[in-house]
């Protein structure tokens, strides 16, 4: 090859992983080949790659990120198109995990791809040497493994697996695509078996099983222990496994087993049980059968969650756990396996061993704790690390409990003593090494995170709810740091307060956080205590103070770059809405949901729609064609599933770039930002030309046809009449123009109408108590 730039991609196999990492380079905007093998028909030859596009264009959660991507994949079959493989830069086997048949796949590759294309395995099972055993020293050269994980859009860990002969330069390459075009965080493992999270990930649930079945624990109380106490996924460990399909368990069992060597930990604790057995042999492979550790029944036309007895293993009606309470059920892993009883001894039964697993397989596996940390967090979605959580627990106290139960106590963790695994140093995070030294996290380049800058840095202004932070080059990091990032009083005060310091001695503001939610909007548990108490001056101030702070961001002498991921949602929207620029994540999953609650947007945001569809050069002109576009967006609360379907709705301008690595994000945006400073001046106020009445009568007849079939309740009318008048310009003429302010006026006249309303406070009453719309 003549550069280092992968500009196709090829992938073989089409199964759920194959399709699903095909999807993602489809999402990265890179033409992908997708091959499969011919199906025993033959009708079709290239059914096999075609169907699992058509499937995963069904599938929910989505592979694509929108339906423009599926476009990039050609599909195509292994006898009749393995030739175009010579026209791809990068080729990645995701067949059956059988030796013989990936070498064979492998001697038909050395034949057709064109020498420096590089080729890899997505095996989690196989080691590289036998992979490779037979092929040229060209081949091998060109060879690494690359292992994703399920499902390939969603989670951010790929571990890459170089082998002796493999080239730098080809390794490089690949780690580069993935981490920037594919939103991956690339950790780099040995060639040993399980690499990092699978093998610590299938020891730990075979630890949390046996002992569920030894100390006659409940699948729900081993779940409400092993799940959030400990910073796991709320799944758990039944429910985990029900997600990951029972029949899973025994393949990754039988594969660690035959690979790992006799003496080593997960030899001593693999074992079977014979109600699994059952479950599996009846069809309870967990969520993708008939139900798993837990099963809905429908019986009589009802639907009731059931959860199996471990002991007799019959199902009964699930009631739920709480029996981690306090500090412990928050994070505290020293108090949960101090709890006396069962709850501290089961804890204790998963963490003891697992976190001394973990210690004792670096360097086998990798070579620092920062990698097995990584991987766990990103693979299994752990919010702490196992070097973390030993942290938190103390390691003297972690070895002298390993000791006192007769469990080993890795090297490592004799090593590090009374010390901590990480620390900070001269406002650098730093992790023990193998050598006995401790070393500097070392970030990759264009990778800058808020949570480094913290170490060493105060904040230039704060509150309650928001801080304002210098992240270098003369650009501040404007971060919302309430409950779900929720936006209220403080935050505007904080803006109000940040323009004339940012205007003074900086260049540019970036909206940005690290929460898993950029915002969800108003705080509406504040907005529901005001309107319980008919303090309407209050809900008055909240949404007259959110207008002035965000149109004081709009127009301010300076750049301003929204940086969203997670949820943008309402308020959290127009805050995006509002800026220069936006520069969101992939995963950005924004809208105006306020008619979901019985509200309207209150903060510009329907001014700021109406503003993108006017502009958009592929959508019709005409007083009505803008209006009636927003009004179906905003009235229906859609809300984009992605950055690239908020590009087609409009919450995201087609100028605007996305960043598919969470971790680039916010050096991303600081750098559209600095782009923008020279010569910049504030955008000019805009000004409506909108239908007034006739327009309106129009969007009712809309609605009363959604009525009429069902699809709109009563209230929606009444939310849907006022927002129809905001977006028509109230009591315009058509020649006449509209300003800016005369929309918010509008705005707010209409949000503080539906306020008042008392099925519009059910709704947000609803909404708080529930997390789910009420459809009144």
């Amino acid at each position: 090859m003549s550069d280092n730039t992968i500009r196709k991609v090829c992938v073989i196999g089409a199964g759920t992983m194959g399709a699903g990492i095909a999807a993602q380079v489809a999402n990265a905007g890179v033409p992908v080949l997708l091959l499969d093998i011919v199906p025993k028909d033959g009708a079709n030859r290239n059914a096999i790659a075609e169907g699992a596009v058509a499937k995963m264009l069904k599938t929910d959660p989505a592979p694509f990120m929108g339906k423009r991507a599926a476009r990039l994949v050609e599909t195509g079959n292994i006898e009749d198109h393995l030739d175009k493989v010579a026209d791809c830069d990068w080729v990645i086997e995701a067949i059956i995990e059988r030796l013989d048949i990936k070498q064979d796949l492998y001697a038909k590759l050395e034949k057709v791809r064109t020498l420096g294309t590089a080729v890899s395995s997505n095996t989690s099972t196989i080691p590289l040497a036998q992979l490779t055993d037979g092929r040229s020293d060209e081949f091998k050269r060109d060879f690494l493994i690359t292992h994703f994980f399920n499902p390939p859009r969603y989670m951010r860990l790929i571990e890459i697996v170089a082998g002796p002969q493999s080239d730098p330069a080809t390794v490089a390459k690949v780690r580069d695509f993935a981490d920037r075009k594919l939103g991956k965080t690339p950790v780099d493992c040995e060639d040993s078996p399980g690499f990092i999270a699978n093998r610590i990930g299938t020891f730990w649930i075979q630890a949390a099983v046996n002992a569920a079945f030894d100390m006659g624990i409940s699948v729900e109380d081993a779940d409400a222990i092993g799940g959030k106490p400990m910073g796991v996924p709320k799944t758990g460990i039944f429910g985990l496994i029900d997600l990951i399909g029972l029949d899973l368990m025994p393949y990754l069992q039988k594969s660690l087993t035959s690979t790992l060597p006799a003496d080593d930990p997960y030899q001593k604790i693999a074992r079977s049980e014979p109600l699994i057995e059952k479950l599996i042999s009846e069809g309870y492979t967990g969520r993708k059968g008939k139900g798993g550790f837990y099963r809905i029944n429908r019986e009589g036309g009802g639907k009731v969650k059931e959860a199996i007895d471990l002991k007799s293993g019959e199902f009964s009606a699930a009631r739920g756990s709480s029996v981690v309470r306090g500090s412990a059920a928050k994070g505290d892993l020293a108090k949960l396996i101090s709890i006396p009883g069962k709850v501290g001894d089961y804890a204790w039964a998963i963490l003891g061993p697992t976190l001394s697993y973990s210690a004792s397989i670096v360097p086998e596996a990798t070579q620092t704790i920062v990698g097995v940390d990584d991987a766990m967090k990103l693979g299994y979605n752990w919010k702490s690390g196992p070097f973390e959580m030993i942290d938190k627990i103390g390691a003297a106290r972690l070895v002298e409990r390993l000791k006192a139960d007769g469990l080993p106590v890795p090297p490592l963790l004799e090593q590090v003593g009374d010390g901590t695994f990480y620390r900070v140093e001269n406002g650098k995070r730093q992790y023990f090494g193998t050598d006995g030294d401790y070393h500097d996290v070392v970030r990759p380049e264009g990778v800058l995170l808020l949570e480094d800058i913290k170490l060493s840095a105060q904040p230039l202004i704060k509150n309650g709810s928001a801080a304002l932070w210098d992240v270098g080059d003369g650009v501040v990091c404007l971060e919302f740091t309430g409950k779900m990032n929720t936006l209220e009083g403080e935050v505007m005060k904080l803006i109000q307060q940040a323009i004339p310091v940012v205007a003074k001695d900086f260049k540019a503001l970036v909206i940005y956080n690290e929460g898993p939610a950029f915002s969800a909007g108003a705080n509406l548990g504040l907005a529901i205590f005001a309107m319980n108490i008919a303090a309407w001056s209050e809900v008055e101030k909240l949404v007259k103070g959110g207008q002035a702070a965000l149109k004081a961001l709009k127009y301010a002498p300076f750049p301003v770059v929204a940086a969203p991921t997670g949820l943008a949602l309402g308020g959290g929207c127009e805050m995006c809405l509002n800026s220069d620029a936006i520069q969101p994540h992939a995963e950005t999953y924004i809208g105006l949901v306020e008619t979901g609650v019985g509200i309207i947007p209150g903060w510009g945001g329907c001014g700021e729609m109406l503003e993108r569809w006017i502009d958009n050069p592929r959508h019709p002109k005409g007083p009505m064609a803008a209006v009636s576009k927003v009004f179906e967006i905003v009235s229906t609360a859609t809300v984009a599933k992605s950055a690239a379907e908020a590009k087609e709705l409009g919450f995201v301008r087609p100028t605007d770039e996305i960043t598919m690595n969470r971790d680039r994000l916010l050096f991303d945006a600081k750098q559209r930002a600095l782009g923008m400073v020279e010569g910049y001046q504030p955008p000019e106020k805009p000004e409506f030309r909108l239908p007034g009445a006739s327009g309106r009568a129009a969007l009712k007849l809309a609605v009363d046809d959604f009525r009429k079939r069902g699809m709109a309740t009563p209230h929606d009318e009444v939310v849907a009449a006022e927002l129809a008048h905001v977006l028509t310009g109230g009591d315009t003429d058509p020649t006449e123009l509209v300003t800016e302010d005369q929309l918010l006026k509008l705005e707010f006249e209409g949000f503080m109408r539906l306020v008042r309303n008392p099925n519009s406070q059910a709704r947000v009453e609803h909404m708080l108590e529930t997390g789910k719309p009420l459809r009144n």
